[in-house]
């Protein structure tokens, strides 16, 4: 073979634009080519080696590599490379021998590119990102990411001393893809990419936006994923779920943030801490789900994850995916449901996250009017792009399937659907038709929805829409959104608003209590008392309510037992149910030392119950979102600030009947029209003396007379115990006590014996 010349091939051009990573198609110039005579050339860019050496795959030597110029070294094969070769460098630090990249052709499939640039990979992660494999015999990590505008992009990390110049990434340019395999990497390898921007800019190193692993924060860069796949022992949940989730069933939800619930002794707060202390708590509690603020990784702890840049990652903070996998895997073992919020609408602008990822607007709107959100200064998601379309839905079935979540909250989907959303005239652009409606954001709803539906049936999508957007959980084909919930911020809001006041000022605004019963099935809705209404100066509910000490709880404990007695299903944020008297703290861990004082064990006691009752009684839970499952019996008396109301159930279900009194004064000789004679036990009362109360109630039951009043053939005489709600059940005979509803604890707990009031 003629004297090898190790320029041949190659301009100045090239070899500069290799030595500056500016090459915008580094295959073509480094790895196995073909040379003259049938002979091969192997070129690599190895900035900073001492020697270089290509190895075949039986270790023999085949040629020491010539120094071509600025680190890119050549070398001369007789015929073609075999495979795969291997590249025996001396670094300054020691000997690394591993296979070359660029021997590795295209990696990602034609189907996957051409559903990636339609938005329809549902498996986006499984495509993208950072793939530990192994090809053609040899293990490594393919990396792959879109960013279409970009001059080149390369992965970095420690494997190449974050030097983007070394592994510059292969363009599909039918997707605006980049790829590579990068042989000899494996699970927990720390990795960002680096890309030149449409400009020619060199951008901050970026973070993989399908990364299924981070670095715990600060730290910014994603870890190549496990690829073993989690082992779950959930079948007998995942095989219920639908029925346990459906409109019909109780559903009673601890909304919940990780990081700040309790704190172990001396440790940090992890998955397996919250499997082994919250869901032994969450199943004495009775509730049936838990719904934790966003756990996507995310930069900034104060954004209480409502910022996340991970879409697709447990964050770090509180242990690895296989963690929350098993911390998941422990809730359904016990029986409790895991929902997650879930942020499509918006993303921060941390330099090393989606902003301007290529250089442009990528994920995002170029236009500010349309991309960047006033209230929070992050960034909207552009959803009249495929690929933004693909990548948020994608990340929606990564919970549900790869996590077995059981539903999301989809965050702020308000501020989705209107353009003009906290905009004034003229900071907003109208749609095609000139009107408010984000028809994109529209569409993007609907097909996400359809979607879960068709691929995990008994998942819930649940919105927090806080407007009268109408059809929010109304059916596709009827033009619906599609959601299975959505959250009742008016209910919330007005109801919040009355039980604030002063009980003298109560009769003045009877109408916000029985303004939501007008639309209260005009959607699915859950009553949401969540984190939103317990910080920021507003007070935590126990600091809201009026009055000295006794008539704060006395308040409290009736508020929540309207609310689990109104038509909806029920959403808590934690402290609630031990009236913590602080603001939710995110840094901080909530006050559980309270419940040593009894009118705090009190309440915590009575929540309980109402899980406990709220379950096991069908006509509390069944026709939650069924206009014939509620009917008022007294809805407007004013000045004694009392509302009575029926929970109907199904025909073999006991009738329950509600009342409230949101006076301090108690009230004998009550009547009440009652549909049906014969006795109505008193199943909860929660002035009872085990929640704080006074024990002012009807001694257990009341016997109906033929005596019609409020519309009905018969009535009963009741003592309303003050600042209380007491629930009657009609003695039909009630379904059998199950150990996951001991109504009978409930039944005992609300036959207090009479006792004077305490004073006003």
């Amino acid at each position: 073979m003629a004297k090898f010349d190790a320029r041949a091939g190659l301009d100045s051009g090239a070899i500069r634009a290799i030595a500056d990573g500016r090459h915008g198609d580094p295959f073509a110039v480094l790895g196995p080519h073909p040379g003259p005579g049938g002979a091969s050339v192997v070129r690599a860019f190895l900035p900073g080696a001492l020697t270089a050496t290509v190895v075949g795959p039986d270790g023999a030597v085949l040629a020491a590599m010539v120094p071509v110029e600025d680190g890119l070294f050549a070398a001369a094969l007789p015929g073609p490379a075999p495979w795969p070769y291997r590249l025996r460098v001396e670094w300054p630090g020691g000997v690394h021998e591993a296979e070359d990249p660029y021997q590795f052709q295209a990696l990602l499939g034609e189907v996957d590119v051409h559903l990636i640039a339609e938005g329809r990979h549902l498996q986006l992660a499984d495509a993208l990102g950072a793939q530990a494999t192994t090809i053609g015999g040899v293990s490594g990590v393919r990396f792959a990411v879109w960013a279409p505008n970009a001059r080149r992009v390369s992965v970095v990390g420690g494997f190449n001393g974050w030097d983007g110049r070394r592994h510059p990434m292969r363009l599909r340019k039918e997707a605006g893809l980049w790829e590579i395999f990068v042989p000899g990497l494996g699970p927990g390898e720390p990795y960002k990419f680096e890309l030149i921007g449409a400009n020619g800019a060199l951008l901050p190193q970026k973070a993989d936006p399908v990364g299924r692993a981070f670095e715990a924060p600060p730290r910014t860069a994603a870890l190549v994923a496990d690829p073993v796949p989690f082992a779950w022992s959930d079948d007998d949940w995942m095989a219920s779920r639908a029925a346990r989730q459906s409109p019909t069933a109780p559903l009673t939800i601890y909304e919940l943030h990780p990081g700040s619930w309790r704190r172990p002794d001396g440790g940090e707060v992890s998955w397996a801490f919250l499997a082994d202390e919250l869901v032994p708590y969450l199943t004495h509690m009775g509730f049936t789900h838990v719904e934790l603020l966003p756990v996507m990784e995310h930069p900034f702890g104060g954004s209480w994850g409502y910022q996340p840049l991970g879409l697709f990652a447990p964050t770090a903070r509180y242990g690895t995916p296989a963690d929350f996998a098993a911390f998941v895997d422990r809730c359904h073992r016990a029986g409790i449901g895991v929902l997650l919020d879930w942020v499509p609408a918006h993303f921060p602008t941390d330099a090393h996250g989606l902003a301007r990822f290529d250089g442009t607007a990528l994920y995002e709107h170029e236009d500010p009017r349309e991309g960047f959100h006033q209230d929070w200064n992050t960034l909207i998601y552009n959803f009249g792009r495929n690929e933004v379309i693909g990548f948020l839905v994608a990340s929606a079935l990564e919970w549900i399937r790869r996590f077995h979540i059981d539903g999301l909250r989809v965050d702020a989907v308000a501020s989705m659907l209107y353009r003009d959303y906290s905009r004034k005239d003229g900071e907003w652009i109208p749609n095609r038709y000139g009107g408010r409606e984000n028809l994109e954001a529209v569409a993007f709803l609907k097909h996400l929805n359809g979607i879960v539906r068709h691929e995990a049936p008994g998942a819930l999508m649940i919105a927090e829409e806080s407007t009268a957007w109408p059809g929010v959980t109304a059916a596709l084909p009827d033009g619906g959104l599609g959601f299975h919930f959505k959250w009742n911020m008016g209910w919330m809001h007005d109801t919040l608003d009355y039980v604030s006041r002063d009980p003298v000022h109560r009769t003045h605004h009877h109408d916000e209590m029985t303004f939501g019963l007008v639309y209260a099935f005009s959607e699915k809705f859950v009553l949401p008392l969540s984190h939103d209404e317990v910080v920021h100066g507003k007070r935590s509910l126990i600091g809201r309510m009026p009055g000295d000490e006794w008539q704060r709880f006395a308040n409290l404990r009736a508020y929540f037992a309207f609310m689990w007695t109104h038509p909806g299903k029920k959403l808590l944020f934690m402290g609630g149910e031990i009236a913590q008297e602080r603001e939710w703290n995110h840094d901080g861990a909530l006050d559980f030392h309270l419940t040593d004082r009894p009118l705090h064990a009190g309440v915590q006691r009575l929540v309980r119950d109402l899980n406990t009752l709220y379950r096991a009684e069908p006509a509390l839970h069944a026709r939650d979102c069924d206009g014939e499952g509620f009917r008022w019996i007294v809805g407007d008396d004013r000045r004694n600030a009392v509302f009575a109301y029926l929970r109907i159930g199904y025909a073999a279900d006991p009738t329950c009947l509600v009342v409230c009194n949101f006076t301090p004064v108690p009230r004998t000789g009550y009547r009440i029209g009652v549909p049906a004679g014969g006795v109505w036990e008193e199943v909860l009362n929660s002035d009872a003396g085990l929640y704080g109360g006074g024990n002012v109630g009807n001694q257990g039951r009341i016997e109906a007379e033929d005596v019609p009043s409020h519309g009905e053939a018969g009535s009963i005489v009741v003592t309303l115990p003050p600042l209380a709600v007491v629930v009657f059940r009609h003695a039909a005979p009630p379904p059998a006590a199950s150990a996951e509803a001991p109504i009978g604890a409930v039944a005992k707990a609300a036959k207090p014996k009479r006792k004077a009031a305490p004073k006003a």
